[in-house]
């Protein structure tokens, strides 16, 4: 459709120049932050999208049975909602462009819309016949072809990231069973490596831990990609290492071992980073006397079940207990949260006392709301 004569500029092109040109940067930027900062950075054209689908997900998940099921259908959920993204941007980039092409005077709206379409997707069916449309079609082509390329670039560093990810956590169902409990990871250890092994097992679990730190963090989706075993969760294998290190620096009688007490920092730290970027409320600096979700009851059948095997344990039960409540009160808040958030299966000592879930934040004023609570 060939558009009609500009009539001259007025303040309502201008106008609309000016919010076409504000929607594509917001676009771009947006796009810019999510899939090439290095940085975790709340990005709300990527919150919003999956927050939303989140919420359709939940509804799906009213028909499901069994947590077979409702993890078949959270297993699309990360995946639909990355695919969503670009269809959004570009939808918002044709829209912004419409009206810098109404703007220059390709009219009426519909040949406006036309050509916008025919340059973002590169048709070449929808011609400008003048300077300043063309260049606009060159621009949009070229945007339209690299927020494609973002995301075909942005793939394979994210599953890298997940695949570094679930190497641990698969490796970890042999050391400590599944679901994965602190308890098998230390009995089996003690029974077939020797507690001598553990500080390397720590080691290991302290690089992953500063791994997932950057990963779920910058790489946004990465959190609710799971694992491809129903039973297995990072968060979970998460929180049987953090026990275990916690239990082998305050109950297991044995030479302090500084990696374990090191694997715990870096993990309450890896977790509380990623509870900052969704706005999970916790307390920064925990008394080693606040409350815990782990009863004591429950700590005294660990005890007993690991002093049954042989392991070491230091006679004081009450010391070591009070020992344990102080390593775990630094993460237990995080840890329970995020498994909740990611629907992480059943396991003891995490997502087994997992609170209500709470809907993500959309605003930024309900991220702050959300952390002064």
């Amino acid at each position: 459709m060939r558009p009609t004569a500009r009539r001259g500029v007025t303040p309502l092109y201008l106008l609309v120049f000016a919010a076409g040109v504000l929607v594509v940067y917001w676009t771009v930027m947006s796009a810019v932050r999510t899939f090439v900062l290095p940085r975790a950075a709340s990005v709300a054209l990527t919150r919003v999208p999956f927050v939303l689908l989140r919420d359709l997900f939940r509804l799906r998940m009213r028909w499901s049975r069994d947590y077979e099921a409702r993890d078949a259908v959270m297993a699309l959920y990360a995946p639909v909602g990355l695919l969503l993204l670009p269809v959004l941007w570009l939808v918002l980039v044709l829209a912004g462009y419409t009206g810098m092409f109404w703007a220059v005077g390709v009219r009426p709206w519909r040949a406006a819309f036309t050509t916008s379409g025919s340059s973002a997707f590169t048709l070449g069916f929808a011609r400008p016949h003048d300077l300043p449309a063309t260049a606009l079609a060159f621009t949009e082509a070229a945007l339209g072809i690299g927020l494609l390329a973002l995301l075909i670039t942005y793939l394979p560093s994210m599953y890298a990231a997940f695949s570094r990810r679930e190497r641990e956590v698969a490796l970890l169902e042999v050391r400590a069973g599944s679901p994965p409990t602190a308890e098998a990871m230390l009995r089996r250890y003690y029974l077939i490596h020797g507690l001598d092994r553990l500080p390397e097992a720590f080691e290991q679990w302290e690089t992953w831990f500063a791994d997932i730190e950057e990963s779920h963090t910058s790489l946004a989706a990465l959190p609710f990609f799971r694992s491809p075993r129903p039973e297995r969760s990072w968060i979970t294998a998460a929180g049987a290492v953090l026990d275990a290190a916690a239990l082998r620096s305050s109950t297991v009688d044995a030479e302090r071992v500084s990696s374990a007490e090191l694997c715990v920092r870096a993990g309450y730290l890896a977790l509380r980073h990623i509870a900052d970027f969704f706005a999970i409320p916790y307390d920064p600096d925990p008394a080693p006397t606040d409350p815990i979700s782990i009863r004591r009851d429950e700590f005294d059948g660990v005890y007993e079940r690991l002093a049954a095997a042989g392991v070491p344990l230091k006679p004081d039960r009450d010391q070591a207990w009070r020992d344990f409540a102080g390593w775990r009160v630094n993460y237990d808040t995080v840890l329970l949260a995020l498994a909740t958030l990611t629907m992480a299966p059943v396991a003891p000592w995490s997502s087994d006392r997992s609170p209500p879930f709470r809907r993500v934040p959309v605003t930024r004023r309900g991220r702050r709301r959300r952390r002064r609570g």
